[in-house]
């Protein structure tokens, strides 16, 4: 099994309380103290954590309120903000930063949204910052919300490009039966094929404090898989649980990633999407793109054909028409237009705002 250099980590509602009603913070650490000595093992490191609700609802003293949208809502308004002061305080036990980024479906559907969050994301890997995610519920109606954090978890890990998703629950994977009602199931440590026979294995949730279960976490590992994206789902009480996966070594029920992130990137980028424009490069960004695999700069672009808005697919060209390649730009037609050929402490001058040099991102690049 190969060592993950960039992992997901989702942390149900059962696993940060124990099953009980308030925020199990000894466990909390363990969890914490592992993902501090994957960092500084120079992994990167992503939680979508559940338990704004239950935090919530421990913050005010358990209050007996209906079950209404309104209300979870207000308990997840309290929770989220003590939730990420129970990790910002944790994480500091090991000199480390945490970044909150609140979401919904709609930061993932819309384009702009989606990479404004994909960059933020990255700037806070860059920097050694944990972004501890959630979904907004506090704001979130039916028609944006995400619905449970492991289908968020499986969207995030397409954002970050991660090529581990870890499911952490309160059992130790999947099952051929309900282990609750059959004590002879036995675990299935690995699978490939996502079908209706599989589906029915998976029940509710078993713990009651969390809105997903083992059907939720199937949605989320076919999601991921398909996107490149191997998934885990093992049970956030195993000993060395977050490093044993980011390792390799079997714990739980794996899902092998249907094709390499490359593969799927390489897929979208060729065949999911016409390219709406093209961009003329020099010599220079010609040799830097295919010698060195560089990103392209602003300075090596000589001319913007066509409309498109930030987050398109262009063509990219020599001055003589050749295609050097196809990627995702960073900025739109008329902006490109204004700061090609511009040196980086030029484009705020003359934009009023600046994303930096790169016009196309190595990672959002693919050569000819």
């Amino acid at each position: 099994m190969p060592a993950y250099r960039r992992l997901v980590v989702k942390l149900g509602t059962s696993v940060l309380t124990g099953g009980r009603p308030r925020l199990d913070r000894a466990h909390m650490v363990e969890l914490v103290r592992q993902c501090a000595r994957l960092r500084r093992d120079g992994r990167d490191v992503i939680l979508c954590t559940s338990g704004a609700i239950a935090a919530g609802r421990e913050r005010l003293g358990f209050p007996d309120l209906p079950e209404t949208v309104a209300n979870k809502q207000l308990l997840a308004a309290v929770g989220q903000s003590r939730l990420m002061l129970v990790w910002e305080q944790l994480f500091e036990l090991y000199g480390l930063h945490v970044g909150q980024m609140l979401l919904t479906r709609a930061d993932v559907h819309d384009r702009q949204r989606f990479l404004n969050a994909r960059d933020t994301l990255q700037a806070l890997l860059e920097y050694g910052i944990i972004p501890v995610i959630n979904e907004n519920d506090a704001v979130a109606t039916s028609e944006i919300k995400v619905g449970d954090n492991d289908n968020l978890s499986a969207l995030v890990a397409l954002l970050a490009e991660a090529d581990l998703l870890l499911l952490l629950t309160d059992q130790r994977g999947l099952f051929t039966a309900d282990p609750r009602r059959h004590p002879d199931a036995e675990l299935i440590p690995e699978v490939r094929t996502i079908d209706d026979t599989l589906r029915r294995l998976a029940g509710g949730s078993i713990s009651g404090l969390g809105t997903g279960g083992m059907a939720t976490k199937l949605q989320a590992a076919d999601a991921a898989r398909r996107g490149g994206v191997d998934v885990v789902i093992a049970s956030g009480h195993v000993p060395e649980v977050i490093e044993r996966a980011a390792a390799g070594e079997a714990v739980g029920t794996r899902f092998p990633a249907l094709e390499t992130p490359l593969e799927n990137r390489k897929r979208w980028i060729y065949a999911g999407t016409t390219p709406s424009g093209r961009l003329f490069i020099d010599a220079g960004a010609v040799a830097a793109l295919r010698r060195n695999g560089s990103s392209l700069l602003t300075p090596g672009i000589t001319a913007v054909e066509g409309d498109f808005q930030r987050g398109d697919t262009v063509r990219i060209l020599t001055a003589d028409g050749a295609e050097v390649g196809r990627g995702i730009v960073r900025y739109d037609a008329a902006d490109l237009c204004r700061i090609a050929g511009c040196r980086s402490d030029e484009i705020a001058d003359r934009l009023a705002y600046s994303l930096g040099p790169v016009a196309v991102h190595r990672n959002d690049l693919i050569l000819v």
